[in-house]
């Protein structure tokens, strides 16, 4: 039995000195590989790349590596510090710089296929022979219809370097052929303001973005409102995410007295700059009401409180976006670029709007938003609960706050009085924009030949344009529902008449006519018109 129990013992020997062999080699080979890895003594993360291109088991895309560390890198940063990859890049440089290399399209993608809405006037594709309501099939040699192919693919596909071409495979009416273009690609306009009409004596201007074009495009506005016999403005920001800081400085800087203070930036690396109005503005004392809600962030928030600090009009609509932070464009060898947030803006008053965050936590940022809607302060302003140890006084000594946006001085709920589940079904499924493209391409001749939108939008309320379009929607599968479809009749008939004439008479024609009935509007003319533009201390 002993000797059984040796055998038994010694039999284990050459398995135990083998594992012990095995680990200890594992350990010899981990302290050889790591003094072979102390020769990366420099950036960890140049050194792990650097292991992995030349030791990873398996062969890698160390440049897609690169590409996904680097955007993590950032991600761990505020939530608008951003890497921006070369092939979006120009598309972003576009919408702020105010125009762009293409061939002068707007299009939209209804069932897969690239449906031109309108052509630039004077633009490549119309010199070209390009029509509103053809269909783009193909591009240079690649079929596009019925495929799922993003906007943003298809726009840097139509856009390209000045003077370059691109053939364009069209389907017009209801042919069966094919008609190809070639369009010569040049400069195309990209306007910063969506539209600027006269609503009686009051001067209405809708700015979508702060870019390097916006100030010439406003004085512009202001001079042809001001020969429409305008008198006071209402400056539309609904919605504007913001764009470059001196673009917003400088249209700030036409309704203050001069010496007045705009806004102050400081960062670390930046000395605090101070910027003030110059005297030259051609409105410091005509009266203005700013329009502001929860879309408005960054340049338009500077915009709302300099005008708000200094007591020169009234801030309407609802709390904003609370983007107090400036990015600096820094460009990358790769043809990328990092805009790193640099420093933060403070308003005259000295406080700095941007709502809080936790580094890396993008998504949460994000998420503001909703909790703000769930939560109930886009209906009702008592929701709302500053914080009181960031308070400020304006230059007429009214209470402001910081840490959360611009709060207006006068609150407009969002409106939602003639919105039904079946209006939202009509939307949302986009049967309402169906409708209407058929509709206008259906009756092309005929609408193109009125020579205003006004004209236009006459013809249109006479006819039965409600009936035919809820038996356009139930034949899509949208159950008529008589009594919803009365609670949203103007909603449903406003939407119609103005995305028809935008088919014919773009952004002019459009704005007139589908904010006929905006609350947030209504309510700024009425202040305007009875003098109650001074803010109450």
């Amino acid at each position: 039995m002993n000797t059984h129990r040796n055998n038994r013992s010694n039999s284990f020997v050459p398995i135990a000195v083998a594992v012990i062999a095995s680990l200890l080699c594992g350990y010899f080979v981990g302290i050889h590989l790591s003094r072979k890895h102390q020769q990366y003594a420099g950036n960890k993360i140049d050194a792990i790349l650097s292991i992995i291109d030349r030791q990873y088991v398996d062969t890698v895309n160390v440049r897609q590596l690169i590409e996904t560390t680097a955007m993590k890198l950032v991600s761990e940063l505020d939530p608008h510090s951003k890497l921006i990859p070369a092939e979006e890049l120009q598309v972003v440089i576009d919408d702020l710089e105010g125009s762009f290399s293409g061939i002068g399209v707007s299009f939209t993608t209804p069932a897969d296929t690239i449906l031109v809405t309108s052509v630039i006037s004077g633009g490549p594709a119309e010199k070209a022979g390009i029509l509103p309501f053809d269909r783009i099939i193909m591009i240079d040699d690649s079929v596009y219809a019925g495929k799922n192919i993003g906007q943003m693919q298809i726009m840097r596909t139509l856009r390209g370097s000045k003077n370059s071409r691109v053939k364009l495979g069209i389907r017009r009416g209801g042919a069966s052929e094919l008609i190809y273009f070639e369009v010569t690609r040049g400069d195309v306009p990209n306007y910063s303001i969506d539209v600027a009409y006269a609503m009686g004596e009051v001067g209405y201007i809708k700015v979508n973005s702060f870019a390097r074009t916006t100030y010439n495009e406003f004085i512009t506005s202001l001079a042809k409102l001001g020969k429409e016999g305008c008198s006071s403005f209402i400056v539309d920001l609904r919605g504007n995410r913001g764009g470059y800081l001196d673009a917003a400085i400088r249209v700030i800087n036409e309704f203050m007295p001069p010496n007045r203070p705009i806004v102050y930036t400081e960062g670390k690396a930046y000395k605090r700059q101070n910027f003030f109005a110059d005297g030259t503005g051609s409105c410091q004392d005509t009266p203005i009401a700013v329009l502001v809600d929860e879309l408005s962030g960054s340049a338009s928030e500077i915009f709302a409180g300099a005008i708000q600090d200094n007591d020169r009009g009234l801030i309407i609509g609802r709390r904003t976006y609370g983007k107090g932070l400036v990015q600096a464009p820094i460009p990358l060898d790769d043809g990328s670029e990092l805009r790193l947030t640099v420093q933060r803006y403070y308003t005259p008053s000295g406080r700095c709007i941007q709502k809080t965050y936790e580094m890396g936590k993008s998504e949460e940022y994000d998420e503001d938003l909703n909790i703000r809607y769930r939560h109930g302060e886009f209906y009702m302003a008592d929701s709302i609960k500053m914080d009181e140890s960031l308070m400020y006084t304006t230059l007429g000594g009214r209470t402001v706050y910081g840490g959360g946006g611009i709060m207006p001085d006068v609150f407009i709920p969002l409106d939602t009085s003639h919105v039904t589940s079946y209006f939202d079904a009509v939307v949302n499924s986009g049967t309402l924009y169906q409708f209407v493209l058929e509709y206008s391409e259906r009756n092309h001749a005929r609408l193109g030949a009125f020579k205003s939108g006004e004209e236009l939008h006459s013809y249109l309320k006479q006819q039965s344009l409600l009936t035919e379009f809820t038996d356009f929607a139930e034949a899509k599968g949208i159950k008529k529902r008589p009594t919803l479809i009365q609670v949203s009749r103007n909603l449903i008939e406003t939407s119609l008449y103005a995305y028809i004439i935008r088919n014919f008479f773009d952004s002019a024609g459009f704005y007139p006519v589908y904010q006929k009935d905006d609350v947030t509007i209504n309510r700024a003319l009425q202040l305007i018109r009875n003098g109650n533009l001074l803010p109450e201390s």
